[in-house]
């Protein structure tokens, strides 16, 4: 696909407002949403990369409302580190470069939208942090993109994906899944079945604190895995968040929740190996502090009793969706394979077990941070 991609892109990308003598253009990263690519051009002696994304309309169902998104919250990010006196913003947000019409996109021979940004340099975005320090660094970061946009103006964002944390409304998929049993699986996942079915009820503490106006709607970032989280190569700080197609309204605990699944593991969420499925203490806590360092003057009382709730419920709602992609026949998640969906089911269920079995310590550092 990144062949013909590629010749789309060429097709099309002097339509962006670039300068300079373009060089090359090539494939970049391993993501399987979008198909990306860098550019680089020489700008009177210096070298200024971009990169440039054909976003997935069979996912991003209205591409110009997740750029409208993207192009509100970057501005608004960017303006605020300017009056902050913040040195090289563009660094700590992602910048768009707009078509020479104006717009934030442009579309391709096949009716395709494409994105370009500004490629930040001497970056990287880790799997794994390595030390609780890192981990603390990561829940600021979280904390801090929260806060910067916790006075965006209205109107309010678009969803990108409607209903993408809902709970409830990933149940109601996963029983229908369930129903039809289409490549006749659902026998041999009684097990997972059952604990999915055990847990309804906890798991649906955030989506019914957000509807019934117990915590209020903010906008998240909504996927805060930690290769989200561009870390600068030199001094270590986590600078910014990227993949912002899911920027939408929410509850910031789901920001807070997913760092948490995919920070204190101990495994990648696909280890078939589950004795390394161990969630860490420590890492909870580093993250904890790091993100209340942005977020606890912003948090309403109600936000704060669940934090302790937010990773246990994105690992969950995980599970549910790895679960019932499996069921379907794995047309959402990419697989290498057959049970590469069922194996992150069991993943995220034995990390739920591991947070479990050390609930009354997460109570205990929560009380100790103040929450």
């Amino acid at each position: 696909m990144h062949s013909d991609a590629l010749s789309l892109l060429t097709g099309i990308i002097h339509q962006f407002l670039l300068y300079g003598d373009f060089e090359e253009v090539y494939a970049f990263g391993s993501g399987h949403i979008n198909d990306t690519f860098v550019s680089r051009w020489n700008q009177g002696g210096i070298k200024v990369r971009y990169i440039h994304q054909r976003i997935n309309s069979r996912i991003f169902l209205r591409p110009d409302q997740v750029m409208d998104n993207i192009h509100r919250v970057t501005a608004h990010i960017e303006a605020k580190l300017k009056t902050a006196g913040i040195t090289e913003p563009s660094r700590r947000t992602l910048t768009v470069v707009p078509a020479w019409d104006g717009k934030p996109w442009v579309r391709d021979e096949e009716c395709g939208w494409w994105r370009t940004y500004l490629f930040i340099e001497n970056t990287h975005a880790g799997e794994f942090a390595a030390t609780a320090e890192e981990a603390a660094l990561l829940g600021k970061s979280v904390g801090c993109f929260q806060k910067q946009l916790a006075d965006l103006p209205p109107p309010r964002l678009y969803e990108s994906i409607p209903n993408f944390h809902n709970m409830e409304t990933r149940y109601h998929r996963f029983y229908d899944a369930l129903g039809k049993d289409v490549l006749n699986r659902a026998a041999e996942v009684k097990n997972e079945i059952q604990f999915m079915e055990e847990n309804k009820d906890r798991g649906l503490l955030l989506i019914h604190a957000l509807r019934e106006g117990h915590i209020p709607e903010r906008i998240c970032h909504n996927d805060t895995k930690m290769n989200n989280i561009l870390i600068d190569n030199e001094s270590g700080e986590a600078l910014c968040l990227a993949d912002l197609d899911t920027v939408m309204p929410g509850t910031v605990l789901s920001d807070f929740g997913d760092l948490i699944r995919t920070v204190t593991a101990g495994a990648a969420e696909d280890e078939q190996n589950l004795s390394r499925v161990d969630f860490d203490l420590v890492f909870f806590k580093a993250l904890l502090m790091g993100y209340l360092e942005e977020a606890r003057e912003f948090l309403t009382h109600e936000e704060k009793k669940l934090l302790p709730e937010a990773g246990r419920s994105m690992t969950q709602i995980m599970a549910l969706r790895f679960l019932t992609d499996y069921l379907e026949g794995d047309h959402y998640y990419h697989i290498l394979r057959k049970t590469h969906n069922l194996d992150r089911c069991r993943n995220q269920i034995a990390l739920m077990k591991s947070m479990d079995s050390k609930w009354d310590k997460v109570i205990r550092i929560c009380g100790e941070a103040g929450i």
